[in-house]
């Protein structure tokens, strides 16, 4: 009896051993992620940045995707947390980015679901994660990803005056959102690569889109430009579209402000893109609401249905912001920056239980062409979806953030 009570005591603690051996294991191999926390005297950049990371615990989950994608929106997003990262050196910035990136870049620096073949420009823009991660690492794959990603810029169908098409599906077409999407990319890598060869090229996309698709009335630039005219949505004298889109607008500004990053204050086209962003912000300065943002159609604002809209308000503060702090633009866009970032805060942001931020009021997504048909009218660009927290506002939230020190 005492023999059988002794070796079932014994077995008892072998097992307990066992496990707790095995849990200690199973913990020092996969070390659970901390929780984060978001307390309320962080700046609003760090705010918004955990916020994200922790409704999105994987940066490929960022705007709900169910599976890793090699995506603008993604891309907008971590090129803002990387920009953070500068200014505060949180690991777990570096370490959500490179998680992305590690995702989709393979051993062989190809990258899993990019279709260069489609010439699709909103995929250039992951490419610029990848000249940092390089530049500390050293690993050949990041490499020849950035070079894959090149390659599509040397391949890219151009409109007849040599502005790149928006996407193969696209004909002839120029977007704003696409000088964005290509341009600071290609600076970089121009910069970084090529000795800076390219700039002249670079500067022909603005050149084009600016003289095709700016209004001599407003001076706002229209969001996309048809070089054939054949398109429904395009104007049979001017082949632009019909509407002045905040977001198109943003994205254009923004491509400006990045680019300038990179071309030396010496090329004979820096002068001509500072111009052109200090005409895109005196436009846009004229159409800015009492409450410091701005509508979704830029120029109607108090038309029915138009509503003051995120992620435009969001980009026009940072490329004020960062333009005046720069040098291109007068030290009075920091104040309207400062004015757009307070109607931000007080109007368009909500505070959750958890100490996380969401931006209301953005624009999902608008385009023009494609199926369904998208005409471009005021009625289709007051009636598109809306989604809190949406990236294409909260990665220019982060970056206007960070340029105003908020």
């Amino acid at each position: 009896m005492k023999n059988t009570k002794r070796q079932s005591y014994f077995t008892s603690v072998v097992l307990v051993c066992l496990i707790a051996f095995t849990s200690c294991k199973v913990t020092s191999q996969e070390p659970a992620k901390k929780e984060i926390v978001i307390s309320k005297n962080l700046k609003w950049s760090d705010k918004m940045a955990l916020t994200l990371m922790k409704r999105h615990p994987e940066a490929y989950m960022i705007d709900d995707s169910k599976k890793p994608k090699w995506d603008y929106v993604h891309a907008l997003v971590l090129h803002s947390i990387e920009e953070l990262y500068k200014k505060n050196p949180d690991a777990r910035y570096k370490t959500y980015i490179r998680g992305y990136v590690d995702e989709l870049v393979q051993n062989d620096g190809t990258i899993k679901t990019y279709e260069l073949d489609k010439y699709n420009i909103d995929l250039v823009v992951p490419g610029r994660l990848l000249f940092d991660i390089y530049a500390a690492s050293k690993e050949e794959k990041y490499l020849k990803a950035m070079q894959l990603v090149r390659q599509q810029i040397a391949e890219q169908p151009r409109t007849q005056s040599g502005g790149f098409w928006h996407k193969k599906i696209y004909p002839n077409q120029m977007w704003l959102d696409g000088l964005y999407m290509g341009e600071p990319f290609y600076a970089q890598y121009t910069l970084t690569f090529e000795n800076g060869k390219n700039f002249d090229d670079i500067a022909k996309q603005f050149e084009v889109i600016q003289s095709h698709a700016t209004d001599p009335k407003t001076g706002l630039l229209y969001h996309a430009w048809d070089e054939s005219k054949q398109m429904p949505w395009a104007n049979k004298e001017t082949g632009n579209s019909p509407n002045f889109w905040s977001r198109a607008l943003g994205w254009y500004v923004m491509a400006l402000v990045d680019v300038l990053d990179y071309m030396p204050k010496d090329h004979p086209k820096q002068k001509e893109l500072v111009k052109y962003l200090n005409n895109a912000s005196a436009a846009l300065a004229k159409y800015q609401d009492k409450s410091g943002l701005w509508y979704q159609v830029t120029d109607k604002g108090g038309k029915e249905g138009n509503y003051l809209e995120a992620s435009g308000s969001s980009m026009f503060a940072y490329a004020f912001a960062k333009g005046a702090n720069k040098g291109y633009l007068p030290a009075s866009y920091k104040k309207l920056a400062n004015k757009a970032f307070d109607g931000l805060t007080k109007k368009l942001i909500k505070t959750d239980a958890d100490g996380g931020i969401t931006l209301t009021q953005a624009c999902q997504v608008a385009g023009l062409g494609g199926t369904p048909y998208r005409d471009g009218s005021y009625e289709y660009y007051v009636n598109e979806k809306k989604k809190d927290n949406d990236p294409k506002a909260t990665g220019p939230f982060i970056l206007a953030a960070l340029e105003l020190n908020r």
